[in-house]
């Protein structure tokens, strides 16, 4: 038989294109139009109902970007159309893909929101065009609402390309209109049309994927012709079932009896924030919902899985009337609530305590809502995944997570799909990663082949899973999907399909694969690596406010437990950790989102501050009582000064002034060599004896490289930008000073359209360089790094993770290696040698790059860079132009918990107050390696003392914990604060024993 695939393939795309598509509406009659263009901002369906609309016409323009028009559509459906299926079409002017392009919600005339717009869902069924959304019949007047989001397309064909400034910031009223209706009618569905176009896509794209000498592709290409063939094109609604009949048999074969299984959920990814802002997410929230809601009355077999309990909030706040059909479908199991976080959040970044809460709000208000304890961590998308996570899932009282985007990495793929994970602590998750290879199927027969191809564990497992539906921008499944669905679901050569919920799978795999292989440590994603690094002010931001809770949290217990506060912020911290977990989105706190987001997260920071410096300084002034002392609260947990850590007390002082002896800083401990360049040529550990700096090298060397990714630009840095690099040592000015015991160098710099004014500092009783960066920055498409090249042979290097510490590799043997030039850490990196190591901490930076090169002497030198800021042009052009302050410090003789102390210290500076005495610590640890990460008052509002604490060493420990008040019981709670498990109190204290990196939550009852 001679090979006509090609032939029946084109033959087919131009009969679809041309003919079968255009005829799945019949008879239409257009619609009247009003308008009402809003002037800003959305307004409430009230305001917009109640305002004035003036007439319109297919071909308005409407939308300035990020604008918003209401339509009123009205008119009357023909009687002659009865028994036929009837359907209002409406095109705002779609263009791109769905949630990348205008969008609309369509709205009774009493406001009340019904389904959304997309451009894959023009529709809206004549069954909720009735009075107060009920059905409409033939004969009928019907009107409705829409409003109409112009939503431009940032991303657009020519992708990562700069987009203007205007287009991705807070628009300005008056704007140029981006787009035009384009269709409203009351139309004929032919759902003969529509089913048969269903049938030939399902068919084709199944034998696309085939070999073309199968016997299968062949029956399959042969049943297609015969469609066509029997296909009348000047009457395809009358033939359609002729041409659907020609497929049945092709259609009707069942899977292999091996076929691959496939769980598919319905999904739509929606981005809390990312091409378009918060107030965007919102509205592209209810739509999606709607949709949902109404497709599942259609097709009850749909299973729709929704993440983020901040989304679920955004609904119960904004949209009573989907509030209430969210709550019927969860109810009924059509939406199924799953991720038990409150948004889909980066893991790189975000703090140990922010991480816990992402986790303790997000279970609790599914908890709260709908009586749910969701199972499943669901993160598709965020950019990596820390080695923190299986422990902090199992306290939070889960046990499964997803993810799909380490199918995305660049150099190394990854050997499982269906694993345990082993976090830091050796807790381990049972794990999945579907093969189908995104979030966003189709269930094509492309995308199923796919999946059964590529699934890892083939020979040892069935089942993956697959979620379908138009996502990031949202949408989710349309009845095309769930039709689909019903053809693949027991089809020959494709997998098995069922539509069922993520409990389903995960229960079913966990069985069938008990005995999964083992992965140890983080999800290292091999790209998006300069999220670590992108947006500064927003990564400031953030750290600053996870310390300022940490410290609003202890210092309002301790006065509360003292009684010298009569009350607990409860409703002011929970707001405000919810404001701080939502800008940890995986498109937010990574510096990946347009101007709008970054400069709205700036705000809102700043706002945050201002609350929480309010909230601190009441009780710290209710603590310190009143009198002249300087008493200095200290909340870190080591002490410093004669401080307790945890407590407040009087200063000590520190220990030998610092001196400075020409371009020499000695405090009696290190001394530092500043040159004319302003770099540190040397750094001598007096007690050690020892040269800290590389043999004719120089630390806290600024280096410039260019920095052009091939793509996603403020998300990626590839590996070639260290091609190019140039050294900054030209100097403007170097000033050296000495006041109160602090010797200070002040370097001047300037290069290309920047200047850069860094202070170096020499404290009394510190073997630290304390290194402020003032950076004026206004350069483009270049990344800014400081470099501490030390004179240490190590082979790896450790960097803070939340709740502990991991270790990576200094060298490039393996593909592995090579491919983490670029690392995330929170406040500390440390290498070191037996005996012997430097930490270089920081106060709101994570990227950094840690390398070692062997030296002509024989010795090994190491250097630490800091990734101190970039300037991607996508998809803010902006990106971080302007002033940054940075803190950094170089600690030298350091072990891992001098660098844990260390990084404590930077980034919770002592605070002074003018009061009466000091403040015992609320809780105080007999081993320095048992570390608090927060004290505060229990959730339920029970008064009882919650203590967060951790093993930072990576070893066992033994401590005693004391509390500062009389304590009348103890209990082991999970991160909710649900006993686990009771503890004894013996004179007042709790004795501990903890395993590596064990992470602990006690609940003290006050006596």
């Amino acid at each position: 038989m001679h090979d006509d695939r090609q032939l029946i393939e084109e033959r087919l795309q131009r009969a679809l294109r041309e003919r079968i598509r255009p005829a799945i509406y019949g008879a239409a009659v257009p619609l009247d139009i009003k308008v009402w263009h809003a002037p800003g901002e959305p307004v409430s369906p009230a305001e917009a109902l109640a305002a004035s609309y003036e007439p319109a016409e297919i071909g308005l323009p409407w939308g300035a970007p990020w604008g918003t028009a209401w339509f009123h559509f009205s008119g009357q459906v023909p009687a002659e159309w009865a028994g036929r299926e009837i359907e209002a079409v409406i095109d705002l002017g779609f263009s791109g893909g769905p949630g990348f392009s205008a969008e609309g919600l369509v709205h009774t005339t009493k406001g009340v929101p019904l389904k959304g717009l997309h451009p894959r869902q023009t529709y809206a069924p004549l069954s909720i065009l009735g009075p107060d959304g009920t059905a409409a019949s033939p004969g009928d007047s019907i009107e409705f609402y829409v409003e109409a989001a112009a939503n431009p397309e940032v991303l657009g064909w020519n992708a990562f390309a700069p987009i203007s400034a205007d287009l991705g910031a807070k628009p300005e009223p008056g704007g140029k209109p981006i787009y035009q209706l384009t269709r409203a009618d009351l139309a004929v569905f032919n759902a003969e049309v529509w089913d048969l176009i269903l049938d030939l896509e399902a068919l084709n794209s199944l034998q696309q994927e085939l070999a073309p000498q199968e016997p299968r592709s062949r029956e399959i290409l042969r049943a297609l012709s015969r469609a066509l063939d029997v296909l009348d094109y000047e009457d395809v609604a009358g033939t359609a079932a002729d041409a659907r009949a020609e497929l049945t048999d092709v259609l009707s074969r069942p899977a292999h009896a091996s076929a691959h299984q496939i769980s598919a959920v319905g999904h739509a990814h929606i981005d809390s924030a990312w091409l378009w802002p918060l107030r965007e997410t919102r509205r592209k929230v209810a739509r999606t919902v709607s949709n949902v809601a109404t497709l599942a009355e259609e097709y009850p077999e749909l299973v729709f899985a929704f993440s983020q309990a901040q989304q679920h909030a955004w609904v119960k706040e904004n949209y009573p009337e989907i509030w209430e059909r969210l709550k019927k479908a969860v109810a009924e199991g059509t939406i199924v609530p799953v991720g038990g976080m409150w948004v889909e959040s980066d893991t790189n970044l975000p703090g140990g305590e922010a991480l816990a809460r992402q986790f303790v709000h997000g279970k609790r208000f599914f908890l709260d809502e709908y009586g749910i304890d969701t199972q499943e961590v669901w993160l598709p998308d965020s950019f990596g995944y820390t080695a923190a996570l299986p422990q902090l899932v199992k306290l939070s009282g889960s046990k499964w997570f997803l993810t799909q985007k380490i199918s995305w990495n660049q150099k190394n793929k990854f050997p499982h799909h269906t694993f345990w994970w082993e976090g830091l602590d050796g807790t381990q998750v049972f794990t999945h990663f579907p093969p189908i290879d995104t979030y966003n199927s189709d269930l094509s027969g492309r995308e199923l082949a796919r999946a059964q191809r590529n699934f890892a564990e083939n020979g040892a497992a069935t089942r993956s899973l697959a979620p379908f539906g138009y996502g990031d921008g949202g949408g989710g499944p349309t009845r095309e999907f769930i039709a689909t669905a019903r053809r693949v679901a027991n089809l020959e050569s494709s997998p098995r399909v069922t539509i069922e919920s993520p409990t389903e799978f995960f229960s079913a795999a966990q069985e069938e694969y008990p005995d999964a292989p083992v992965w140890s440590g983080e999800l290292y994603l091999e790209i998006h690596r300069a999220t670590y690094t992108s947006q500064a002010k927003t990564k400031q931001g953030n750290r600053r406010s996870e310390h300022l809770l940490r410290e609003a949290e202890l210092w309002s217990t301790a006065a509360v437990v003292a009684g010298k506060l009569d009350s607990y912020p409860y409703e002011e911290l929970d707001r405000i950790w919810k404001a701080v977990l939502l800008n940890q989105f995986h498109d937010i706190l990574p510096g990946s989102s347009i101007a709008w987001v970054h400069r709205e997260a700036e705000a809102t920071y700043a706002r945050l501050a201002e609350e929480l410096e309010a909230i601190i300084a009441k009780a710290q002034q209710a603590l310190a009582g009143e009198g002249s002392n300087q008493v200095v609260f200290n909340a870190a947990p080591h002490g410093r000064e004669g401080v307790p850590g945890l407590g407040a007390g009087i200063t000590t002082g520190a220990g030998q002034a610092a001196t400075i002896d020409g371009q020499v800083l000695d405090n009696g401990l290190i001394r530092v060599t500043v040159d004319d360049r302003g770099l540190i040529t040397s750094l001598y550990d007096v007690a050690a004896d020892r040269e800290v700096i590389a043999p004719g090298t120089a630390a806290n060397l600024l280096q410039l490289h260019v920095d052009t990714p091939n793509q996603w630009d403020a998300w990626d840095v590839d590996s070639f930008y260290k091609n190019t690099v140039r050294d900054i040592t030209e100097v403007d000015t170097v000033d050296f000073s000495v006041e109160d015991g602090v010797a200070t160098v002040v370097v001047k710099r300037s290069f290309n359209r920047s200047s850069v004014t860094q202070t170096l500092r020499l404290r009394p009783g510190a073997k630290r360089v304390d290194i402020e960066t003032a950076m004026d920055w206004h350069e483009s498409e270049k990344f800014l790094k400081a470099a501490y090249p030390v004179d240490v042979h190590a082979d790896r290097s450790a960097s803070e993770t939340q709740f502990g510490h991991i270790f990576r590799p200094t060298h490039q043997n393996t593909s592995w290696d090579a491919a983490k030039f670029e690392i995330a850490a929170h406040r500390w990196v440390h290498v070191g040698e037996p005996g012997y190591g430097v930490a270089v901490v920081n106060d709101s930076t994570y990227g950094h790059d840690v390398n070692r090169t062997a030296r002509a002497d024989g010795g090994t030198t190491t250097t630490i860079r800091t990734s101190l800021i970039r300037a991607p042009r996508f998809p803010d052009p902006q990106t971080d132009q302007g002033l940054h302050v940075v803190n950094h410090a170089l600690v030298v003789g350091a072990g891992i918990p001098e660098a844990i102390e260390e990084g404590y210290r930077i980034n919770l500076p002592e605070r002074v107050v003018t009061g009466a005495a000091g403040v015992d610590p609320i809780v105080a640890i007999d081993n320095g390696n048992v570390i608090v990460e927060a004290v505060k008052l229990a959730d339920d509002q029970s008064g009882d003392v919650i203590v967060r604490l951790y093993e930072s060493s990576g070893g066992r420990s033994r401590a005693t914990i004391t509390p500062g008040f009389q304590a009348g019981a103890v209990t082991e709670v999970d991160l909710l604060e649900r006993t686990l498990t009771d503890h004894d109190l013996v004179n007042g204290t709790v004795a501990l024993d903890l395993r590596p990196f064990q992470i602990l939550t006690l609940r003290f009852t006050r006596a």
